[in-house]
């Protein structure tokens, strides 16, 4: 096996932890749906938020979901001017015999626009 990074992101409502949480959590479970991703093969994963949104960890989300035994971080991202805000981003970084080619990288929401040819790649094969 290989130990590969699978990126997604999306877009908050609102900087509350309930909107912090969900977008966490829906985000994260169409990571592991779209790439069938065994529990026990998840090494980490790094959640970021842009600077607007620190009403919760979103990894909370993650130790909601049953995520109890993998190593888990949460950062800002850099606070780049016209960037997109109310982001969140997860990188996951899993053991797996998929080759880069096959992971299926998630954009939700508005994070859409941050990568629109995985998205329309998604949505063709669909």
């Amino acid at each position: 096996m290989l130990v590969r990074g699978v990126r997604g992101a999306t877009t908050v409502e609102s900087n509350t932890r309930e909107a912090i949480l969900d977008a966490a959590g829906e985000l994260l479970t169409a990571i592991v749906e779209a790439n069938q991703l065994p529990h026990e093969h998840v090494a980490s994963i790094l959640f970021s938020t842009t600077a607007d949104l620190n009403a919760e960890f979103p990894a909370v989300a993650a130790r909601n979901l049953g995520w109890t035994d993998v190593a888990l971080e949460c950062v800002h991202e850099m606070n780049v001017p016209g960037s997109l805000s109310m982001c969140l981003r997860i990188l996951m970084h899993v053991n797996t015999e998929k080759s880069a080619a096959e992971i299926q990288h998630q954009y939700l929401r508005g994070a859409r626009v941050l990568r629109r040819d995985l998205v329309e790649q998604q949505e063709a094969t669909s």
